[in-house]
């Protein structure tokens, strides 16, 4: 581990350092945070399911079980947090719904926090830069102007991506190049997502710049030697690292640790991109 410019944790001074031709980010904690604090909606949701199948084990107990299979899946789509969840059910003895059905049932619970911040996004300027991760629009626009592609992936159902990117009018940057979850859930990853970069693309895995918050994400850039950027964001405060996201992410492979984009010069500088 290195000291970097000021706000920059390098982990790996030998990261990638391109030229690079592709990006891949992800949306909710590294750009967007509309839907910050999902985990406070889709826990509690969890517990109260276990809870209500007679489990011997009290609800702080049920807690940690969900909490830590919840954010190891995080990065993944909401469809495997719900499969974990079935099966927690099943080894307590109760017959769970399926998957998508509790997936719908938690974007339902989400929805009446999200839809409120939607709203006010799309109708002031003000409310829309504070659910921007700060400067992020600022770093898309260095790398757009250094002439590299840029694709957008989400563990968030697609047509709620699509429609939250343009709220904050970040679409640009992107065009079609934006996936997000499908209720047809096998046929979406990032993982699939950075194969298509890689190969249909032509991209070599080295030429590849990522970003994100979650695990997953910089596992998988990771794997085909891309540089990876673990954007470790307190997504209550807007500003500083968030310590537990800076941990996972460094376990994940992450090169450089950044809490939010306002570092963008210092950054751009050091992966080449200036």
């Amino acid at each position: 581990m290195t000291a970097g410019p000021a706000d920059i944790e390098v982990i790996n001074a030998e990261f990638p350092r391109g030229p690079f031709r592709a990006a891949i980010f992800d949306f909710d904690g590294t750009l967007s945070l509309l839907r910050r604090n999902w985990q406070d909606v889709m826990i509690p949701m969890m517990v109260d399911l276990l809870a209500a199948t007679g489990t011997t084990e009290t609800r702080d107990q049920l807690g940690v079980v969900v909490e830590e299979f919840v954010m190891r899946l995080n990065g993944r789509q909401t469809i495997y947090q719900m499969l974990q969840l079935c099966e927690e059910l099943q080894a307590r003895g109760a017959s769970p719904l399926t998957a998508l059905e509790y997936k719908h049932q938690y974007h339902d619970k989400l929805w009446q926090q999200v839809e409120q911040r939607v709203d006010a996004a799309r109708q002031d300027a003000e409310s829309r830069a504070q659910m921007i991760v700060p400067a992020a629009d600022q770093f898309l626009r260095d790398v757009q102007t250094a002439g590299i592609e840029m694709y957008l992936a989400s563990g968030t159902d697609l047509v709620y991506v699509r429609d939250e990117v343009e709220v904050l009018g970040l679409g640009a940057f992107f065009g079609e190049r934006i996936y997000g979850a499908l209720d047809d859930y096998q046929n979406f990853s990032k993982a699939m997502i950075i194969e298509q970069i890689t190969r249909d693309a032509g991209v070599a895995g080295s030429a590849l710049l990522g970003a994100g918050d979650g695990y997953v994400e910089i596992e998988e850039i990771k794997k085909v030697g891309g540089l990876a950027i673990g954007v470790a964001s307190d997504e209550e405060a807007r500003t500083g690292i968030n310590g537990w996201k800076r941990q996972r992410l460094i376990a994940a492979g992450a090169d450089i640790i950044i809490g939010d984009f306002g570092c963008h010069r210092e950054l751009c500088q050091l992966i080449g991109l200036a």
